[in-house]
């Protein structure tokens, strides 16, 4: 349990989790990580369905591609296209490279990609940009790389998001010990004025559930995701607090089990005709 209680600075005094941690998080997480990879799985084959149908890329970046899983999806829709595989995590693309999918495997950051300008039509991102402090330049980033009436496809996760995880922690001690996400009015913003045309914006929950705490604890753990807040401090929780923990999570339990909420944003913008 201390992997999900290890932070202590309230919400608005610290941005989002420093893009090395990251990294190192989900390299970690590499073997692990598509055991329990139900929700992102999930939420990737959402995105999937909601890219244009006459979308036929002759090159697409699979942008946070982790294990590799939606680049191998990607190749079977695109079967003439070439694919690239980008991710910050080492440990991710050394997992995901012998699986195939993508034409090349790169390290990469969202915020400055190692691409040319205008050279792919499709960017394909689910639950990777919510990692991203700087959404804005990932915007621009994307409209310089894409090609005319290219399309980026994302979706990520917003303000809300383990929600009961979050308003249990505040019962036991009122500090932050999830990890915070942007809300969705920022992303309205950002996708207003990044100068690329929106096609579609939405929220769609997706609710998890879980038999015990200790298990959605063990599958952030395994995902990588587990807290990356700045500020938050070493060793363990003491067993009084945990204790106190579960017992303010019992109050949401519902006859499937313990839910975890999760946010999740899809969006889809296009790259005007010149």
């Amino acid at each position: 349990m201390s992997e999900v209680a290890t932070a202590v600075v309230p919400d608005e005094e610290h941005g989002l989790p420093d893009k090395r941690q990251v990294a190192a998080s989900f390299s970690r997480a590499a073997a692990s990580y598509d055991a329990v990879a139900e929700l992102q799985r999930t939420v990737g084959t959402a995105l999937l369905e909601r890219l244009p149908s006459t979308l036929a890329p002759a090159r697409w970046l699979d942008l946070g591609c982790g294990t590799g899983y939606f680049s191998r999806l990607l190749a079977s829709r695109f079967q003439a296209g070439e694919g690239i595989a980008l991710d910050i995590a080492e440990g991710m693309l050394r997992h995901a490279r012998p699986q195939g999918g993508a034409s090349r495997f790169i390290a990469g950051d969202a915020e400055c990609l190692p691409l040319r300008d205008a050279s792919v039509e499709l960017i394909f991102s689910s639950l990777a940009l919510q990692w991203c402090e700087d959404f804005p330049a990932v915007l621009s980033e994307a409209k310089r790389v894409l090609r005319p009436g290219g399309v980026l496809a994302f979706s990520s996760l917003c303000s809300g998001t383990l929600q009961e995880l979050r308003d249990s922690w505040q019962a036991v001690d009122g500090f932050a010990h999830v990890n915070r996400f942007r809300p969705i009015g920022a992303y309205q913003q950002h996708c207003a004025a990044s100068g690329l045309r929106l096609e579609r914006l939405e929220v769609a929950p997706q609710v998890l559930h879980f038999a015990e705490l200790r298990q959605l604890a063990g599958e952030l753990k395994a995902l990588g995701a587990h807290n990356l807040n700045p500020g938050r401090p070493g060793g363990l929780t003491g067993r009084a607090r945990i204790r106190a923990l579960i017992d303010a999570y019992e109050r949401f339990r519902t006859p499937r089990g313990l839910p975890a909420t999760y946010q999740v944003v899809y969006g889809v913008l296009r790259k005007e005709l010149k």
